[in-house]
């Protein structure tokens, strides 16, 4: 059964949600960006590894699948109305041979391709609807939804479901951010490139470079860029950010 773990005391600092945090980039937001006495709670399937760290911030894992409708309720009572200031949607899934040489679009299975609209775009914008009210009480609101390069225009990707999900996102951004305007709560999309998430984030940034000279991200780079994000000020409004790989076709 979905479940939060760990009792969630009050804690000064900056609250975070973050979805798809058990590795990964949501792992290294997991760990890099919070300080401490911040709180974090994270919101993913399988057990973060997060939750071990000793560094002073407040960890709470949501165990939750993104695929059931229901997801956004399910977190929505777990978080019991606490104030939330900064909400990361960090939630990709693919078409399973989507990279590889002999993908074929044609041989796709609808149930698949439904499942990663659901996941990527869907769940997206439900479990923001029902987080609102969360967000909605905080002086310093953001939200920061990771979209893909694959979903900007003129890209070089035939995934069809993964490039019109990430698409999607991006309309989602626009409109979330005009019904927000009024509350001061900023809302931008980031489209990173290929990221080297099979390098661990503690490996560093020059471990990566060293191993794909510009072919891949660091998770770092994403990570500064978050961080200045959710820094700025409410007079700021950061729509858009656009990262290729300096080696990527479309950079």
């Amino acid at each position: 059964m979905p479940a939060i773990s760990g009792e969630v005391k009050p804690a000064a600092g900056r609250r975070f949600i973050i979805f798809g945090a058990s590795q990964g980039l949501g792992g290294a937001f997991a760990k890099a960006l919070p300080a401490a006495g911040d709180t974090v709670w994270i919101v993913s399937r399988s057990r973060p590894q997060s939750l071990e760290l000793a560094d002073g911030v407040h960890r709470h894992w949501i165990e939750a699948d993104l695929a059931s409708p229901d997801a956004g309720s399910i977190i929505a009572k777990a978080l019991q109305g606490a104030v939330i200031d900064v909400l990361i949607y960090n939630v990709g899934i693919w078409e399973s041979r989507g990279f590889g040489a002999d993908y074929d679009f044609e041989k796709d299975d609808p149930q698949h391709i439904s499942a990663i609209l659901q996941v990527n775009l869907t769940s997206a914008i439900t479990c923001i609807q029902k987080l609102l009210p969360n967000l909605k009480q905080s002086d310093r609101g953001k939200i920061v939804l990771i979209g893909s390069t694959a979903g900007l225009e003129n890209n070089h990707i035939s995934q069809v479901a993964f490039a019109a999900s990430k698409f999607g996102l991006r309309g989602a951004a626009n409109a979330l951010r005009e019904h927000l305007k009024p509350h001061a709560i900023g809302v931008t999309c980031i489209n990173p490139g290929e990221l080297a998430t099979q390098m661990p984030y503690e490996a560093g940034a020059e471990a990566v470079w060293s191993a794909y000279r510009g072919a891949q991200i660091p998770l770092q780079d994403i990570v500064e860029l978050v961080r200045c994000v959710i820094h700025l000020s409410n007079a700021s409004c950061v729509k858009e950010i656009n990262v290729p790989a300096m080696l990527d076709a479309d950079a």
